[in-house]
């Protein structure tokens, strides 16, 4: 059995995990497939962005411990089935980063980080062709990401060769007539189009400014949550419902809760 003093230790974590899934190990472990764990594997990921999304170091920590078991659970398991061992995942990403970081690894010059991605996706289509294949550039990009993430990604990879706007202005210009197709569309067919369109170009325009529209999403809801909680307790404290109050007396409420939610 792991000592005490080996916790730190990533075997020992390996060790625990096989003991988990063994024949005298823990019943809920034992009976976890690749498949069982793909939703909360998917939490877990969540979990992490909502402690980066806070800044909160400790609780990162944490979340990543927990994302970690994940990953060791699950090639415990392709371990158990013969399909792969953890090492092999290891010395796979050990590979592929000594590969596509020649200006570390070898001799390679490059002037700035926008080359640097430019050069890794050289790197990684020359593997596929190597490997014979020929994909899109956009097939190794998950169709299971959020709709929002996918778009940004696929709009990042084809920037990559070049197929994007030359400027700021230009992808503006495209939301406000987006917006004006929106406005004239008449069918919910047309509208549900439009809408999409909408967010694919949003995606576009906080790419080229560097934002995660995810997790500027993210914060808008949680800012929302915030305010609307301040309204609800001020209604409370007041003695009214909050659906008892007019448009407007709730619109000055949520100016209120505007000026003191995130003190």
């Amino acid at each position: 059995m792991t000592s005490p003093e080996d916790l730190n230790k990533f075997v020992a974590l390996r060790e625990i995990i096989a003991k988990l899934r063994a024949p005298d190990g823990c019943p809920w472990d034992r009976k976890q497939t690749h498949a069982s764990l793909r939703e909360s594997f998917l939490q877990e990921c969540y979990e992490v962005l909502e402690s980066l999304d806070e800044g909160n170091a400790r609780k990162l920590q944490e979340e990543l411990g927990d994302l970690l078991l994940h990953i060791v659970l699950q090639a415990q398991i392709a371990e158990e089935a013969g399909e792969f061992r953890i090492e092999d995942v290891i010395k796979d990403i050990n590979e592929k980063l000594i590969y596509r970081h020649p200006h570390v690894f070898s001799t390679a010059q490059v002037k700035n980080a926008e080359e640097v991605l430019r050069n890794w996706q050289d790197l990684k289509q020359a593997e596929k062709t190597k490997k014979g294949k020929n994909d899109s550039l956009l097939a190794s990009v998950p169709k299971s990401l959020p709709a929002l993430n996918y778009s940004q990604e696929i709009q990042h990879r084809v920037a990559q060769v070049g197929f994007d706007w030359p400027d700021d202005q230009g992808v503006v210009d495209k939301l406000v007539e987006e917006i004006g197709e929106f406005q004239r569309a008449s069918t919910r067919k047309e509208k549900t189009e439009e809408i999409g369109d909408i967010l694919f170009t949003m995606a576009n325009i906080a790419r080229r400014q560097g934002i995660e529209l995810e997790t500027a999403l993210r914060e808008a809801n949680q800012k929302f949550y915030k305010r609307f909680n301040y309204m609800e307790a001020a209604c409370k404290k007041r003695g009214v419902k909050i659906g008892d109050l007019s448009f407007d007396e709730q619109n000055a409420l949520w100016d209120e809760a505007k000026q003191h939610a995130e003190k």
